[in-house]
Order: C-alpha cells, then sequence, then structure tokens
C-alpha cells in the first residue's frame, strides 16, 4: 500500500485528537517532517513521495499547508478519520507522536532550524525571507541517520 502525505497528516491530526491534543497546521508539519526524516534514517526509504520546502517557519510540505492553512495558527479542528495504514507505519508515526509530539510547535520548529538539512536548504537566506528551495531527502536520511548512530 503506497503511503501518503494525506494518509500521514490525517494518522497524525487523528492520533494526537485521541491523545487529548489538537495540532495547529505548524506543528503538524513540524511531525510530518519527523515522521518522513526518522523513516529515511529508520528504514532507507521515504515514508511517502513528496519532498519538503525549507519555509521561513522550517519545512513544510506545500500540499498539506494548502489544506489547513485556513486555520492559520488555530488548532485544526476539522473532523478527521484515522486511516487505516500498515502496522509498520502507525508503530513508526505512534513513535513520532511520543517523541516529538510532546514539544511545542515552536519548540520543534526551533529544532528543525538548528539542523543541517532546513539549514542547507535555505543556503545563505536571511532568517525572515521567503524560500522554497525543496529539502533533498537524501539529506534528511544522512543527517538522521547520523544522529542514530551518534545516540
Amino acid at each position: 500500500m503506497a503511503v501518503t502525505s494525506s494518509d500521514v497528516a490525517d494518522y497524525l491530526l487523528a492520533a494526537a485528537r485521541e491523545r487529548g491534543e489538537v495540532l495547529t497546521n505548524l506543528k503538524l508539519q513540524k511531525l510530518l517532517y519527523y515522521a518522513q526524516a526518522w523513516h529515511l534514517a529508520l528504514y532507507d526509504e521515504a515514508l511517502f513521495d513528496e519532498d519538503f520546502e525549507a519555509w521561513v517557519h522550517g519545512p513544510v510540505l506545500p500540499s498539506q499547508y494548502q489544506r489547513y492553512k485556513g486555520y492559520s495558527w488555530q488548532p485544526i479542528t476539522h473532523e478527521i478519520k484515522k486511516p487505516v495504514l500498515p502496522p509498520k507505519v502507525t508503530a513508526h508515526l505512534d513513535e513520532i507522536l511520543s517523541v516529538f509530539g510532546t514539544e511545542t510547535a515552536i519548540a520543534l520548529e526551533a529544532m528543525a532550524h538548528a539542523e543541517a538539512p532546513w539549514r542547507d536548504a535555505r543556503g545563505s537566506l536571511l532568517p525572515g525571507q521567503p524560500c522554497a528551495a525543496l529539502i533533498p531527502k537524501e539529506s534528511m536520511k544522512q543527517f538522521y541517520k547520523s544522529l542514530r548512530i551518534q545516540g
């Protein structure tokens, strides 16, 4: 079964709600990013095909940003049905929520800003300058794999 970014976003939104939290678009973006990054590092394959862009507030998946941009900085209250995904994928996403879901959106943004994949994709741009540069999956894989080896 091919998993899409919408499947992953819906799962994260529904699972977070089950845990008593409603996500903002900013936090959803960061959870999607870490889900993809750690899937690449742990399993040597992408969780979904789409690429992240190095926006001002960190990595963003444009398709999912567009789905929920109407919420602006407010929690996404849209009723989401939790998709049925392969057990390996749900276990991975549950782990991502356990590790990163406890952080605030701003803390996750700061983490991503401190890490090489986002920084490298932005190059020499100033902090507030708009950017749509892709964050290469290979860059994500190598960086997070190196963290796994260090840890």
